[in-house]
């Protein structure tokens, strides 16, 4: 006999989690369905774990910066392995309490992994479950590609398995987790070689982040190797050898680290029992309403294809519950002006239209504000890090569309002015507001 309830979530995640928390919270019975650790990828192989790794190597970064402010400071080294130990058993306390929560919130955690029977039910482990609604919200996994050797090499996910820093690190990739990965490594001293199928890195965002980005990583010591097609990886008695459709190669390295994208977590989950269609990426659709084609069935996160962030999944969820459940109709997220960070070296903050989207939008009625400066942080010091902001707007009243930012402060000041944008604010109140001086963050408020 299956057990039956009003909502089960598959997929125990931020996204997931949140949702199903908030339905309980109007009365529903909720039941989650995770196959893995609680937490999804944010907490054990993304944000979390990320931002630990984050912050080791901007310690090393603010080492150097010590002595021009008169510190006598030696660094003898760092345990890496005594890191992801500390690391690990942090993102452990987290699994019990997601766990907690659920269970404070009363909603029935079931561990395993769900498969559809017909559109109302779900198999876990032997035992049926029924449902008056079923929201998926299983995420992603790491591409790997398919070329001779490429087993060789580790994703994102592997990397936090590494139990020791690898000297020699190749990585794969452009996006924000391949740049991420390459300023942690090369900050705690790994020689670090990032090879992209383009001309550069971070293309989905504004240029002028990615150009200075990639300046940054160039002047840390990153190589950067542009036009690399990826054909093969080779073992050899000194290491890892990455070739080249056209012919380079690019080792030995001791690691090779594939960032080259994510696909969902659909595979296993026989959609097709209950009737959920999938794109030709294998990715869920859903409307703005985050219903797939069939109306009981819903999917959020990253397992949709759009806006592959936590805090865009959490968002979601609530959103959903309070539509659902809470009486608000019509409650959806709106995709548009998500404020975004990369846990790069410097960091960066973007949010709203990158300066060539808002031409195609509003032509001549774009206008664009630039600041450069050198941080008073290195003031004293000879080597230095600049930051580069870009403030773009559209209409006669100079409607802010675009915010970006990279250099120290990008990941904090970032919230604030989403904020202002996300409420409409023109040019003429980012220069009516008077500045907190000396920061970064008041050239946004300062640009002629």
């Amino acid at each position: 006999m299956s057990q039956s309830f009003d909502l089960i979530v598959i997929g125990g995640g931020s996204g997931g989690i949140a949702h199903a928390r908030r339905a309980a919270e109007y009365g529903a019975s909720v039941a989650v369905i995770e196959y893995g650790p609680l937490g999804g990828t944010c907490v054990n192989v993304g944000c979390v774990p990320k931002k630990v790794m984050w912050y080791t190597a901007s310690h090393m970064h603010q080492f150097e910066q010590a002595a021009n402010y008169g510190f006598d400071i030696s660094v003898n080294g760092h345990d890496f392995a005594a890191l992801k130990e500390r690391r690990d058993t942090y993102v452990k306390r987290l699994n019990g309490i997601y766990e907690a929560n659920l269970d404070n919130s009363g909603v029935t955690y079931i561990a395993g992994a769900a498969s559809f029977v017909d559109p109302h039910t779900l198999a876990v482990n032997g035992e049926q479950y029924t449902a008056e609604r079923i929201v998926v919200a299983t995420g992603g996994r790491p591409k790997v590609p398919e070329i001779p050797g490429a087993g060789h090499g580790i994703t994102s996910d592997g990397f936090f398995e590494l139990e020791e820093r690898p000297e020699r690190v190749l990585v794969a990739g452009s996006g924000y987790i391949a740049v991420e990965l390459a300023g942690v490594l090369r900050g705690l001293g790994s020689h670090v070689r990032v090879v992209v199928r383009k001309d550069s890195i971070i293309r989905e965002f504004d240029t002028m982040l990615g150009e200075q980005l990639m300046d940054a990583m160039e002047k840390d010591g990153i190589e950067i190797e542009t036009r690399v097609v990826p054909a093969a990886i080779e073992k050899t008695a000194d290491g890892l050898v990455l070739t080249a459709e056209d012919g380079r190669s690019f080792g030995p390295v001791d690691c090779i680290i594939w960032a080259i994208g994510r696909s969902p977590n659909t595979a296993g989950l026989a959609l097709e029992n209950g009737g959920v269609i999938t794109d030709d990426r294998e990715f869920i659709p859903t409307d703005k309403y985050q219903q797939t084609n069939i109306e009981h069935i819903l999917a959020l996160g990253d397992v949709t294809g759009r806006a592959a962030l936590t805090p865009v999944a959490i968002a979601a969820g609530r959103r959903l519950a309070d539509r659902l459940y809470g009486g608000m109709a019509g409650r959806h997220l709106e995709y548009d002006l998500i404020p975004t960070v990369i846990f790069s070296h410097p960091p960066i903050g973007t949010v709203g239209l990158s300066e060539s989207a808002a031409r195609a939008e509003f032509g001549d009625g774009v206008k664009v504000y630039t600041s450069a400066f050198t941080p008073m942080y290195y003031a004293l010091g000879m080597k230095k890090q600049r930051s580069v902001m870009k403030l773009i707007t559209a209409g006669d009243d100079e409607k802010v569309v675009g915010c970006h930012v990279i250099g120290g402060g990008a990941d904090e000041m970032l919230q604030g002015f989403a904020v202002a944008i996300r409420m409409g604010a023109t040019k003429f109140d980012f220069d009516d507001t008077i500045a907190i001086h000396p920061t970064n963050a008041e050239e946004f408020v300062t640009m002629r």
